[in-house]
């Protein structure tokens, strides 16, 4: 998968039409005004391209949207923090964490990864023990609560034009892709965590191209917007 590494920043998001026409206004995090603002949130992000947002305006990235999506009147995001890459397999996420300059804890953390495992073949088995090594240490940066963690599920990449160019099968994408979700799920639930299942919005884009990056692979702004409209009210929830 190609590498790239964007700028990223914060948006409000507004959808209008079946095209995705899109209305994009920079994140800034509320002033804060101690008569007016109860909370100021810290957020953590891990992942890879699906969490910077490849491909996309640099308004783009679902944890610029998500971050908007939480602010209100009474409720301020600190900008969130993202340690994520295009390309990052599982064990490339631990490595990044450990040298990576973090706080001791956040009020809540997002974890998307292992796309990049099951596109590179690697062991499913080795996935589980990453992946369980990864969530642990979003459960630790969420303060020990588990119910402020949010797992989302890989999307589905064998339905964009870029697994049809490069001559892979995209019924066994699908199969093998179902399989890393049935497992990062599984675990997801085991802790007692948050299990979003996005995967079936990312298999919409087989026709509606508008879900779809210029670079024919990644989601688009209005896909990133969709998994926000079901990710924000889970956040919302567990935060108050």
């Amino acid at each position: 998968m190609k590498e790239l590494l964007i700028t990223y920043v914060a948006i409000i998001l507004s959808l209008s039409g079946c095209a995705g026409k899109q209305t994009l206004q920079t994140y800034e995090p509320n002033p804060i005004n101690p008569k007016t603002v109860k909370h100021n949130y810290s957020y953590l992000a891990l992942g890879d391209s699906y969490t910077i947002g490849e491909a996309v305006t640099t308004y783009g990235a679902f944890p610029y949207q998500l971050a908007a999506a939480l602010q209100n009147d009474t409720t301020t995001l600190q900008t969130p923090k993202i340690v994520a890459r295009t390309g990052w397999t599982t064990d490339e996420l631990i490595s990044a964490i450990k040298v990576e300059t973090l706080n001791p804890s956040y009020d809540f953390v997002t974890l998307l990864i292992g796309v990049n495992n099951q596109y590179r073949g690697y062991d499913i088995n080795t996935y589980r023990t990453e992946f369980k090594q990864l969530l642990q240490t979003a459960i630790n940066k969420a303060g020990g609560k588990s119910n402020r963690v949010f797992v989302l599920s890989i999307p589905d990449w064998g339905v964009t034009p870029y697994a049809k160019n490069s001559g892979r099968s995209a019924p066994k994408i699908a199969e093998e892709i179902d399989a890393y979700n049935a497992i990062n799920k599984l675990e997801t639930l085991n802790v007692n965590a948050n299990y979003l299942d996005i995967t079936p919005i990312s298999r919409e884009a087989i026709s509606n191209s508008s879900l779809i990056a210029q670079d024919g692979l990644h989601p688009s702004v209005a896909m990133y917007a969709r998994w926000v409209e079901k990710l924000a009210p889970m956040v919302k929830a567990k935060l108050n």
